[in-house]
């Protein structure tokens, strides 16, 4: 037994004895709380090795939840929901490869208008008086020449890159497989888990709980809409700049961003320099520089006005909270936090919402039960 504690008794300014308050604390106690804090430490340890598996699932059960009501649409239509889910996943795969198709054609063409027109650029640059200055004063071209010829000798780190970047491409698609696999059965037999695990819990705790797991639902679904949406949006002005500009194969470009633009973070940065790379073709510089302001300015617009309102509608998240998820979740996971982070907020709000109203309802009955109404 550990005892904490002063004298037995002490006399203050006025003649009263006071007793000191003690604190015993048992060995029992002590061993019990070192045991259950190195507990907690060994499953924090344990979630932070296994923190990309728990991130794989949090995907694929985010997947599952967005495909839900596609797969469900299919299901109202007599189709067997394991033929559901793959013709869900058919829908995919047909609409990244038409959009391939729609793209590669312009890049393979302006690959040969390039090839072919490369010497000319060449050319005309090497007369440029503006190059011939910038030359004279920074030596471009003597070391452009360096680099070419220190070029052999970097083949042998480029390999080890090459490899390196093998392996990656590797296991990304290893972790696709296993998050589409995942998904797969989620969607086919995830109702029935959540059933389950519903029926479980007692009449009140279930009802509460399918409420939770329903408006959880909703809100995902909702974001998905929204994020459709807004990528609707990119390529409607992409589509609209591009042939005010003339630009060639202004409907591709505006697919490929409207599709880019599905991934947080880069996909409209990505498509946006891509594009941009597609106007150095077509009256240069006049289209590049009008892109790009169209491009930053639009961004602008996605990420603190169209988004927040967007998000708002469709999962009745605040515009604050919605920009400072988006932040939160990509700083600490990147491109997937800010994909989730969305989604996690409403989940996170709701439960909360839910909460109150249970604190709400407990608080009520007590005010009854002490007025004594019945």
């Amino acid at each position: 037994m550990t005892a904490l504690g002063g004298p037995p008794s002490t006399a203050n300014g006025h003649g009263y004895s006071v007793t000191p308050m003690e604190l015993r604390i048992s060995n029992r106690t002590i061993v019990r709380v070192l045991l259950i804090t190195a507990a907690v430490g060994a499953a924090l340890y344990l979630l932070w090795l296994v923190r990309s598996t728990i991130i794989l699932l949090f995907l694929a059960v985010f997947l599952a939840v967005a495909l839900g009501p596609a797969v469900d649409w299919f299901g109202r239509r007599g189709i067997p929901r394991a033929l559901s889910v793959l013709l869900v996943y058919l829908c995919i795969a047909g609409a990244i490869f038409g959009v391939g198709l729609l793209i590669v054609p312009p890049v393979v063409n302006g690959v040969d208008k390039l090839s072919s027109n490369l010497p000319g650029y060449v050319d005309h640059l090497r007369r440029s008086k503006t190059f011939r200055k910038f030359d004279d004063k920074y030596d471009v071209t003597a070391k452009l020449n360096d680099q070419a010829a220190k070029l052999p000798a970097k083949l042998g780190s480029a390999v080890g890159t090459l490899q390196a970047v093998t392996v990656g491409v590797f296991s990304t698609l290893v972790q696709l497989l296993a998050v589409l696999t995942m998904t797969f059965f989620m969607l086919l037999e995830g109702s029935k888990v959540v059933d389950f695990v519903i029926r479980a819990r007692g009449p009140t705790t279930s009802d509460r709980l399918e409420r939770v797991l329903v408006q959880v639902y909703r809100s995902t679904a909702g974001y998905v809409a929204g994020n459709l949406v807004i990528s609707l949006c990119a390529g409607t002005v992409t589509w609209i700049t591009l042939a005010a500009l003339g630009i060639p194969y202004a409907a591709p470009l505006a697919v490929l961003m409207g599709f880019l633009d599905l991934i947080p973070l880069v996909g409209a940065t990505v498509g946006g320099v891509a594009i941009g790379l597609v106007t150095l073709f077509h009256d240069f510089p006049t289209s590049t520089i009008v892109w790009f302001v169209v491009l930053i300015v639009y961004q602008q617009v996605e990420n603190y006005i169209l988004q927040p309102m967007v998000y708002r509608k469709t999962t009745e998240v605040h515009p604050l909270i919605v920009i400072a998820s988006i932040l939160a979740g990509s700083t600490l996971l990147g491109v997937l936090g800010a994909l989730l982070a969305i989604p996690v907020a409403a989940a996170v709000q709701i439960v909360v919402r839910e909460l109150w109203a249970r604190r709400d309802e407990h608080r009520a009955d007590q005010i009854v039960e002490g007025v004594g109404l019945p």
